[in-house]
């Protein structure tokens, strides 16, 4: 059986410009999940959870590798 994947949530860097910041990283770190930043509709940075992150160092992925 195939996990459903939760497509990945879309966030606007003015979101943290307005003070939004703190909301958007707990919400992140609550849900265990990962988005997008965004700045003129365009990626410009990906926001982790520090439990997803550790996942990933466990199976041997650093994306500090990368």
């Amino acid at each position: 059986m195939k996990k459903n994947k939760k497509p990945m949530e879309h966030f606007n860097i003015a979101e943290f410009n307005r003070g939004q910041g703190s909301k958007i990283i707990r919400h992140t770190s609550e849900d265990d999940s990962v988005a997008f930043i965004q700045k003129n509709g365009k990626p410009l940075a990906i926001l982790i959870s520090n439990e997803r992150y550790e996942r990933l160092l466990a199976g041997g992925i650093d994306i500090n590798d990368f």
